[in-house]
């Protein structure tokens, strides 16, 4: 589904940037300007993204978040 209409940026492409790394929503806005025009899709994205956060933690092995935890 298309999230952002002003940029064209799908639920799809958030879902890949969380999966290249993206932790922050700032940081996804600066790579693909999504909710940075009109801000209409700013809901829908912060929601797309909090999704894909939540996927990729349940998809992690409980082991790799303790170490990733001990290091920060």
């Amino acid at each position: 589904m298309i999230v952002c209409l002003c940029h064209r940026v799908s639920d799809r492409d958030i879902q890949r940037e969380v999966g290249s790394g993206t932790r922050c929503f700032e940081q996804l806005q600066g790579d693909t300007r999504v909710a940075s025009s009109c801000g209409k899709c700013l809901d829908c994205a912060l929601e797309v993204f909090d999704a894909a956060l939540k996927a990729r933690a349940d998809r992690q092995p409980a082991g790799a978040q303790a170490r990733r935890g001990a290091r920060a």
